[in-house]
């Protein structure tokens, strides 16, 4: 059986390195990069490790999921911090407020209003992200990038909802910096600082034009058990 502890370590020596290294190339600080280790649907074991380790900041698909996962053990991890990085439905909005700590899935006018009113029930301000639809993808979430920058103001404007910034997936098997450098174009556009993009496969592309939030998964935990 293989050493899980060591891997996740090793791989998490790993990534740093090579976060520091696409820092460097363009003068940028690693503390200004958030390393969201992406825990959908892996091992409880593999958690495990990776938060004695001392990682706490996760990044979660499904709410549910992330429910069942993380409610029973938050409590012992204060300095935790919870991303929601996959489509939100509006039947899970309170749900989704009450665990996260930061919402990556902002995409249509319903679930921005829906949002903005289960903060003010909960009393709870969070951090969100608009999601781009970045190459236009049929199959995918996110709001087209012509309507990006006017449907921020509106979340902010209409809705008073914390929105600091874009998050998109660009379309697989394409280069993704020319996708990476036109978000980091609609978030200056839209006045907004923060820049979630970049996974296993080009986070360090993604840092190279701008990243301020990536999310990684295989090349910390391997590959999904389930």
């Amino acid at each position: 059986m293989q050493d899980t502890k060591h891997n996740i370590a090793a791989n998490q020596i790993d990534i740093e390195s090579r976060i520091q290294k696409a820092c460097d190339q363009v003068s940028r600080n690693r503390k200004n990069i958030e390393l969201i280790a992406v825990s959908k649907r892996q091992d409880p074991e593999r958690i495990q490790k990776s938060l004695d380790n001392g990682i706490r900041c996760f990044g979660e698909n499904q709410v549910q999921e992330a429910l069942a996962r993380w409610q029973p053990i938050k409590t012992f991890y204060p300095d935790l911090c919870l991303h929601l990085i996959g489509s939100l439905q509006s039947n899970k909005a309170a749900d989704a407020v009450s665990l996260f700590d930061v919402i990556h899935t902002i995409d249509r006018e319903k679930i921005a209003k829906i949002i903005s009113s289960e903060m003010k029930k909960q009393n709870k301000q969070i951090n969100c992200f608009i999601q781009v639809n970045i190459g236009c993808e049929i199959q995918k979430s996110g709001i087209e990038p012509q309507f990006a920058v006017d449907f921020a103001k509106s979340c902010i404007n209409d809705y008073a909802l914390p929105i600091i910034g874009f998050m998109c997936i660009p379309p697989a098997n394409e280069d993704a910096s020319p996708y990476f450098a036109y978000l980091n174009k609609l978030a200056a556009m839209a006045g907004l600082q923060s820049l979630s993009m970049g996974m296993s496969a080009d986070f360090e592309d993604a840092i190279r034009l701008g990243a301020t939030h990536i999310r990684v998964g295989s090349a910390l935990f391997g590959d999904r058990t389930s």
